[in-house]
C-alpha cells in the first residue's frame, strides 16, 4: 500500500473557461465535465491529471501549492503559454536551475523550467 499522485485540482470560478487554457497548454482533452468540476485527460507520457473545481470565493494572494512543468525549450514554451493567455510573473535562477513563474488566466501560479530540472 503506497501513496500515488492521481490528480492535481485547481480551484477556480469558471472551470470550463479555464479548461480551454489548460487543454491547449497541456495538449490534452477534457475527460469529463461535471458542471462544477472539469477533469482533463492525463498526459500522454503519464503523470497526474488536472482537475478544475468551481469554488465560490475569489482567489486571494499567492497559491500555497503550485505545479512545476518541464519543457524541452523553456523560452519557446513560455512564449507559447503567454500567447494562450498566461502572464509572466518572474524569472529565477539557482545554480543549475532556471525557471519562469507564470499565472494562468485565473491567476493561478505555475512554473516552467527545462525538462529534468524540476
Amino acid at each position: 500500500m503506497g501513496l500515488e499522485m492521481g490528480m492535481i485540482t485547481i480551484d477556480c470560478a469558471d472551470p470550463q473557461g479555464l479548461a480551454r487554457f489548460w487543454t491547449a497548454a497541456l495538449n490534452v482533452e477534457v475527460a469529463g465535465d461535471y458542471g462544477e468540476f472539469v477533469m482533463l485527460a492525463g498526459p500522454a507520457d503519464g503523470g497526474p491529471r488536472l482537475g478544475l473545481q468551481r469554488v465560490p470565493e475569489p482567489k486571494e494572494g499567492k497559491n500555497r501549492v503550485h505545479v512545476d512543468f518541464g519543457a524541452d525549450d523553456r523560452e519557446a514554451e513560455v512564449r507559447r503559454l503567454i500567447g494562450l493567455g498566461a502572464t509572466e510573473i518572474g524569472r529565477h535562477a539557482q545554480p543549475g536551475l532556471e525557471w519562469t513563474v507564470l499565472e494562468d488566466p485565473a491567476g493561478n501560479v505555475f512554473c516552467v523550467s527545462a525538462k529534468g530540472a524540476h
